[in-house]
């Protein structure tokens, strides 16, 4: 998706800073790709649709509210924690990783965006101290292993946004099996109703209240 047209067509309500920070993304991760690979090569051009985009149909199912508190697990370079960051200002974003050059990708792309709202950490995700409203993921292992590893990390008291708190999570194909145990509160929503593009016809965003 290279017309940046399109993209603005999905989010109408950028604001100026936004619609420049988004701007620069390609740029920086092309950048930083090349010093420290974490992003697929095939994929470098098609960031934004394939990164970004995939990243922003969280903030299609939820618009998080000011205050928000949310946690990032695998986030490789940055995803879907940098796109939701931009998006939402008011939130704040814990981006977390075991790999540590990733993390410092992640640093230097959040920095270069000024964005004032965004936290790095190299931490293996089962080691996590504090609370969040929402745990995002793009399918970083099988969800059973991911839930042992962060349920008690979501707060269940303070509930101010319009979905309860809990996980929203990344992922395609057939997720029946894997998301039997969840079956009576799961929700699964069709990335392909969100936006226009063949890469997003088997994929989802997975919500699971906890």
């Amino acid at each position: 998706m290279s017309d940046f047209s399109v993209f603005e067509s999905y989010f109408p309500n950028l604001t100026p800073l936004q619609k420049e920070q988004f701007g620069k993304i390609t740029d920086l991760y092309t950048y930083w790709n090349q010093r420290i690979n974490v992003v697929s090569r095939k994929d470098i051009d098609n960031l934004m649709e394939k990164h970004v985009l995939h990243s922003l149909a969280i903030a299609k199912v939820l618009a998080f509210a000011p205050g928000t508190k949310v946690l990032d697990i695998g986030t490789g370079g940055g995803f879907p924690g940098i796109p939701l960051a931009i998006l939402f200002p008011d939130c704040k974003f814990h981006l977390v990783d075991s790999i540590a050059k990733k993390i410092k990708v992640v640093e230097e792309v959040a920095a270069a965006l000024e964005l004032k709202n965004v936290t790095a950490e190299q931490k293996r995700a089962e080691k996590l101290k504090g609370s969040y409203h929402f745990v995002v993921s793009r399918a970083v292992t099988e969800f059973n292993r991911f839930y042992a590893w962060i349920h008690q990390r979501i707060d269940q008291k303070d509930q101010f946004n319009s979905l309860p708190n809990g996980i929203l999570y990344l992922k395609g194909g057939d997720l029946s099996e894997e998301m039997e145990r969840f079956a009576r509160k799961v929700s699964y929503y069709p990335i392909a109703d969100f936006f226009q593009a063949p890469f997003f016809e088997t994929k989802k965003v997975v919500y699971l209240p906890i």
